[in-house]
């Protein structure tokens, strides 16, 4: 099946496709109500010239100029603008999760709701293994939050594989913290990306929210976590990203995945 006219994959196989292209671009050029499901892990807006650690060394916080934004009405209007196009692309009944830190998530939510969607879930991921607080001046960081919403606030009927997410979790009903470890380093052998999620992460909500053969998009794809787990599971995939670089590291995982 073909989902633009005129934009071409820039890597693609039997059942995924990488798009270099500006997410805004890309998402106008798509065809309307075609995906089931989709993840997004939008820039967090959290470049500061802040330090952080990694591999118990002091970082930057800073990601690049895609993580910044000058004021809280660019980043708002940003949110809202992607959002609106995605939910032109989602089926009636589609999803989409989002994933933020309370950098952007707040924003994020309250644009979801100006858009026209209606949240199911707010899942806290709660990571076992977060980088220390440098500055001792507050708690550290261990979580994120994982938004799930429908596409309509009325007559819809998203999709939920509640048997499964019970018996995944011994038999009774699956809680909305999710408990696990940063993404380790067996999954950056081909390259890093630094907001790059841990496999199970996707592995779950897409085992959750999408049945085998559906479509699930990706627009702000980095290194593409969600494409290795849709091939896994016997999903199809579309990933989007405007930088060349994690869109190669993209490939790379896809053909050795």
């Amino acid at each position: 099946m073909k989902y633009f006219d005129d934009l071409q994959p820039y890597f693609s196989d039997e059942s995924s496709e990488l798009y270099l292209s500006d997410t805004f671009s890309a998402l106008e050029q798509m065809h309307s109500e075609c995906v089931d499901v989709i993840f997004a892990d939008p820039p967090y807006f959290l470049s500061n010239d802040g330090i952080s650690c990694s591999g118990g060394k002091k970082v930057s916080v800073n990601k690049g100029s895609w993580d910044k934004l000058e004021t809280l009405e660019e980043k708002h209007d940003f949110n809202r603008r992607w959002l609106r196009l995605c939910r032109r692309i989602l089926k009636p009944d589609g999803t989409i999760w989002i994933s933020g830190t309370l950098h952007n998530i707040y924003s994020v939510g309250m644009a979801l709701e100006q858009e026209g969607f209606k949240i199911i879930n707010n899942i806290t991921w709660q990571k076992t293994n977060p980088p220390p607080n440098l500055a001792c001046r507050c708690f550290t960081h261990s979580t994120e939050t994982i938004l799930w919403a429908q596409k309509n606030d009325k007559h819809s009927h998203h999709y939920f594989n509640y048997p499964l997410m019970k018996e995944l979790n011994d038999g009774k009903q699956m809680k909305d913290v999710w408990t696990g470890t940063l993404t380790p380093r067996s999954e950056k052998v081909y390259g890093k990306h630094p907001t790059q999620k841990p496999l199970y992460l996707l592995e779950r909500i897409i085992l959750a929210s999408t049945r085998e053969g559906e479509l699930v998009l990706d627009p702000f794809c980095g290194s593409s976590t969600t494409g290795i787990a849709c091939k896994k599971l016997g999903r199809k995939y579309i990933g989007i990203d405007n930088n060349p670089e994690y869109i190669t590291l993209s490939m790379e995982r896809l053909k050795h995945s």
